[in-house]
């Protein structure tokens, strides 16, 4: 991806800029994370433990399924430690990402950072439970999906639009200013 849009940080910021703290803001995204995570684990709970036909809902349908690949399916013949190592390797990355750009980027930015990380938690630690994600919202026209799979998509899509959309503002630190000579 391209650079994401900066934001001016405390030890950066002129006076009359908001000032970011960057312990605060990765707590943030943390939170959100966590929190968004843990309803996909919460839901995907209640789907298994409810009728694997589940209520049609319009557009979309419950039908639970079991996927032991990653994304599509992909990778579903491989041994179960192997997709974990890959998954849990690729979620360190976006949570070691996020952890260092949240003090400089939008808020936009830091909400889809959230989202990536929540999705990716989310599938990781139910993969981990039996070696396959708990997927149940069908449409009939697209592949059986689950809350951290939309999570994941619109939270790329969210970062996309933020970095091409945002102009880039490299953080900017005061010009020294010279004193007059005595």
């Amino acid at each position: 991806m391209g650079k994401v849009p900066r934001v001016t940080t405390a030890a950066s910021a002129p006076a009359a800029e908001t000032v970011v703290r960057p312990a605060r803001v990765r707590l943030v995204i943390a939170a959100i994370a966590a929190t968004l995570a843990a309803i996909d684990l919460f839901v995907k709970h209640l789907v298994e433990q409810a009728h694997p036909a589940g209520p049609d809902l319009g557009i979309l349908s419950m039908r639970l399924a079991y996927n032991p690949g990653i994304s599509f399916s992909m990778g579903a013949s491989l041994p179960a430690w192997v997709v974990i190592a890959v998954t849990g390797a690729v979620t360190l990355g976006i949570a070691v990402y996020a952890w260092r750009t949240a003090p400089e980027v939008p808020n936009s930015a830091r909400l889809a950072l959230a989202m990536i990380l929540a999705g990716a938690t989310g599938n990781l630690i139910d993969r981990i439970d039996d070696g396959a994600v708990t997927d149940y919202l069908h449409t009939g026209w697209f592949p059986t999906f689950n809350i951290a799979d939309a999570l994941l998509t619109c939270g790329v899509v969210l970062l996309i639009l933020v970095t091409l959309l945002t102009e880039y503002r490299p953080a900017t630190r005061p010009e020294p200013q010279d004193e007059p000579a005595s």
